[in-house]
């Protein structure tokens, strides 16, 4: 239960205490869990949702994306801006890109990214409030903590020294391509907009690869960060969307 254990203290805010160093090997089996955790995520948003059905859908959005990011200590939104300062000032570079994203400073447009992406999921949060869609809160968390599992194993990790070069070097591959492919499946036997929004989580992955390995030739902490807040945005914007078309 050890790599559990460490998924969850890395993952959220909970009071989660180690009783041992963690090894290199549970530090990658430890990625294992991560749909897990998101999946424990997912559960306390759509239970959050379902007791503040009585109050105006606005509010209720509100609180839920404050309860989403406070679960996670903000521990991905910092990837995120850390990555888009980097991917704007790095002006190309990779040498670059990669000294800006250490520095621990946020810029103007790390502060812009954090500020787009949060507009966003608010915005579909109060859409899907408004639709009483509570249950897919569950799947966004899930699919977005695929994104880890996904860049450890197609994409190398740039950082010798990293906390992420142990779960890249670690990761049990069979077992971590067969929890994807159960998630994936899952989500599609869940509904429609379940198999809309891993596609496009699916396709938001291969784009961000690309782009990651174009930029600085793999993956560091802050780039898997990143995706797992847009992967998180896109499946739940493409959900919210394809409500609009499929349940209209």
């Amino acid at each position: 239960m050890m790599p559990f254990w460490i998924a969850l203290q890395f993952l959220t805010t909970f009071p989660v205490q180690l009783k041992a160093m963690p090894s290199k090997q549970q530090n990658g089996q430890s990625v294992l869990f991560y749909p897990l955790v998101g999946l424990i995520i997912g559960a306390i948003l759509c239970g959050i949702a379902m007791l503040l059905q009585a109050v105006p859908a606005i509010l209720s959005a509100s609180i839920i994306l404050v309860l989403w990011i406070w679960l996670t200590g903000g521990l991905h939104l910092d990837g995120l801006a850390d990555t888009a300062d980097a991917w704007v000032g790095g002006f190309g570079d990779a040498e670059r890109t990669l000294k800006i994203m250490k520095d621990p400073a946020c810029g103007p447009i790390g502060v812009l990214s954090l500020i787009i992406i949060c507009l966003l999921k608010w915005s579909a949060l109060y859409l899907l409030i408004q639709k009483q869609l509570y249950s897919a809160l569950v799947l966004f968390p899930v699919l977005g903590r695929l994104a880890p599992m996904f860049l450890f194993l197609t994409t190398d990790y740039v950082r010798e020294k990293g906390l992420g070069s142990s779960m890249a070097s670690y990761i049990p591959k069979k077992i971590a391509l067969a929890i994807m492919l159960f998630v994936v499946i899952s989500s599609l036997y869940s509904s429609v907009l379940g198999c809309i929004a891993s596609l496009a989580t699916i396709l938001g992955l291969l784009y961000l690869r690309r782009k990651f390995k174009q930029r600085i030739g793999g993956i560091t902490g802050d780039t898997v960060g990143a995706s797992i807040e847009i992967c998180e945005c896109v499946s739940l914007l493409a959900f919210v969307l394809g409500s609009y078309f499929i349940l209209a």
